[in-house]
């Protein structure tokens, strides 16, 4: 999924309710502070995907670093 870009100033939160209005799974709105980006406003479902995402790439490099053997050797582990 690619995100279009919505970048607003952060004075438009002026007028929350039509700023969030324009917030879907799809299309995010990035606020910006002086010209540059600050803040994203996110739908909560893509917040929760991007957090399960995260926490899988975490696990997976987590496991990566730890104890490994060929699997030669756990094959005759599991059919002692």
């Amino acid at each position: 999924m690619q995100f279009m870009l919505n970048i607003k100033p952060v004075s438009e939160l002026r007028n929350y309710k039509k700023l969030l209005a324009e917030v879907t799974k799809e299309q995010p709105v990035i606020l910006t502070k002086n010209g540059y980006g600050k803040y994203a406003i996110v739908d909560l479902e893509e917040y929760d995907r991007l957090q399960l995402g995260l926490k899988i790439l975490n696990d997976l490099k987590k496991s990566e670093a730890g104890p490994s053997q060929p699997f030669s050797e756990f094959e005759k582990e599991l059919f002692k």
